[in-house]
């Protein structure tokens, strides 16, 4: 049985997916930093994504 997409919880928005393109790209967008400077935050502070969206709004 394929997932169901509608139907998320906690996990899936919690954690970043570095290897996910839309991930990186979502941060991006909404930070307005570099697909690097997101990287670079994951690697700083671990996939935590209140951690990593904290540690890229002070280091912008």
């Amino acid at each position: 049985m394929a997932d169901n997409k509608n139907i998320q919880d906690e996990r899936d928005r919690s954690k970043i997916d570095g290897n996910e393109d839309y991930e990186l790209s979502y941060l991006q967008e909404k930070l307005g930093v570099s697909r690097e400077q997101v990287r670079d935050a994951i690697k700083a502070v671990g996939n935590s994504r209140d951690k990593v969206e904290e540690y890229l709004q002070k280091h912008k």
